[in-house]
């Protein structure tokens, strides 16, 4: 396979050295770049724009959650993003989906199935957990969310995190280097998009992205290392 450039996000970094590992024995010649929390994933797309591909842990530092797939697929739409995750729940996969993931890989994979993946995905097609239903789909509420979360711009998507961590105007706008005025038409163009009247039931909504990812299984980073 050509030399391709791939991004791993995860905040532990056992896990990620060892997915660099099983990475690079299926792309020997790829450039691999780690990032262990959102705000240094979002630096490294950012310098690194022409990314093939991203394996999106579901919690780290910075976002909880579908949030950060919400935001990258909003803000690098070119850019390939894969869920690995230990959380196997279907109706999270189909979330995944749904928001614009291209893959879902369970953290309990073993390294030839992650391998398979890869080539996979960087071939420019889905990839799954073996037995998943890609034809599955939640009800008609679910598909209405969807569309109107990804209907949020990049700046949005993040307006709508910090929302859901409870931060006032002010503190995003510092964040953001911006006039509370300029959150402040962030905020109703959220509110506007999302069908809703106010900053409370826009969390509500948010919250809904907020998927607990399951404990990592003891010692599979270490099997993935080992090539079990």
């Amino acid at each position: 396979m050509a030399a391709c450039r791939l991004v791993i996000a995860d905040d532990h970094p056992l896990f990620r050295d060892a997915l660099r590992l099983t990475a690079s024995q299926a792309l020997p010649d790829a450039e691999i770049v780690e990032a262990g929390s959102f705000e240094s994933l979002k630096d490294a797309l950012e310098a690194t724009p022409e990314a093939d591909l991203v394996l999106l842990d579901l919690n780290m530092p910075g976002m909880v959650g579908l949030s950060g797939l919400l935001f990258l697929r909003a803000a690098f739409a070119a850019v390939a993003v894969a869920i690995i995750s230990a959380n196997e729940e279907p109706n999270v996969i189909r979330q995944a989906l749904d928001l614009g993931a291209m893959g879902y890989i369970p953290k309990s994979a073993a390294p030839a199935e992650i391998r398979a993946a890869l080539a996979a995905l960087l071939a420019g097609e889905m990839w799954m957990p073996a037995g998943s239903d890609l034809h599955r789909r939640g009800s008609s509420d679910d598909a209405e969310l969807t569309r109107r979360l990804t209907s949020l711009t990049p700046q949005q998507a993040r307006v709508l995190m910090m929302l859901s961590d409870g931060l006032p105007n002010k503190q995003i706008a510092h964040a953001f280097g911006v006039s509370e005025a300029t959150i402040k038409a962030h905020v109703s163009a959220v509110l506007e998009k999302l069908g809703v009247d106010n900053r409370t039931q826009a969390v509500i909504v948010a919250r809904r992205l907020m998927v607990v990812a399951a404990p990592d299984a003891p010692g599979h980073a270490a099997g993935l290392a080992t090539g079990r």
